[in-house]
């Protein structure tokens, strides 16, 4: 069995970035399937591979590059995560996870998540953006949760509240940022849940997530939140809704890995305008990290 990351182990990753760039990130991207595409308007890019990165797991999957890119986003200090990691690619949650504790170790004090999902909610359609409200870790109902195990002191305390995992003042700048951009379809705003993949879902568990108060779901996302949130991080985070739950039994159409990379390059201009916007208004941390 594989050992878990030490202290020292982040220490020495956060070490080996700062002593790489003279780039100082205030804010952390972690960019979805297809969504990569916004780390190309990083200005004063410097990236690096993850397989040059000391102790960096690897992407494998499609759409998931598998760099880190330090420099400016209209303006904002940030890091960018060209590709994120999961769990169905056989990785552990602390794997998965490592990355959001070296941002912390680095100075980040605000973790912006994205990810491609499917449309729970029948008041969504394709294309549309959800800010991520709450979140339903149903993985965690099964005991799988990144924070199993040992606790460290230094990153943050046993038992973390989540009942505020998502920053309100973040989506009350969202809502004003996408106003900005005169987007005819509303910006939706909702609860998100993580199914462990990589199947997608049949009809009758999108049923039984609806009916447990999900709007959207996915594969990815609540580690990380829940790590930036144990060791202080402030989130923010969205959906694009690449496909949509179809409630007829007698459908044939299905969804595809290919249909959400498709729809997410379609809306790559929208949401690098939207994050854009929203980057230029993110205030300071209120907390020191």
């Amino acid at each position: 069995m594989e050992k878990e990351f030490t202290y020292e182990d982040y220490q020495s990753t956060a070490e080996w970035l700062l002593s790489h760039t003279e780039h100082r990130p205030q804010v952390a991207v972690i960019c979805g399937s297809g969504l990569g595409g916004l780390a190309d308007k990083v200005t004063q890019a410097q990236a690096f591979e993850y397989s040059e990165i000391p102790n960096f797991p690897q992407s494998t999957v499609p759409g998931h590059t598998g760099r880190l890119v330090f420099g400016f986003l209209n303006g904002r200090a940030c890091v960018v995560m060209q590709g994120r990691f999961h769990f169905y690619e056989g990785y552990p949650l602390w794997k998965v996870t490592f990355p959001v504790r070296v941002f912390r170790l680095i100075g980040v004090d605000t973790l912006v998540v994205t990810n491609a999902a499917g449309g729970l909610n029948p008041k969504f359609e394709v294309g549309d953006v959800m800010l991520i409200r709450d979140h339903i870790n149903m993985l965690g109902f099964s005991g799988q949760n990144p924070l199993r195990g040992p606790n460290d002191e230094r990153f943050g305390p046993r038992f973390p509240a989540m009942s505020d995992a998502y920053d309100h003042n973040l989506r009350q700048k969202a809502h004003w940022a996408w106003k900005q951009m005169g987007e005819q379809r509303e910006l939706q705003e909702g609860t998100y849940v993580m199914m462990a993949g990589p199947n997608f879902q049949t009809r009758s568990e999108c049923l039984l997530l609806l009916n447990l108060g999900a709007d959207v779901v996915g594969m990815s996302t609540v580690p990380e939140v829940i790590v930036a949130r144990h060791c202080g991080l402030r989130v923010f985070g969205f959906s694009l809704i690449t496909d949509k739950f179809n409630m007829n039994p007698e459908s044939s159409e299905k969804t595809t890995h290919e249909k959400v990379l498709e729809s997410a390059k379609q809306a790559a201009q929208k949401l690098e305008q939207f994050v854009s916007i929203l980057m230029a208004n993110i205030p300071p941390s209120d907390k020191a990290i």
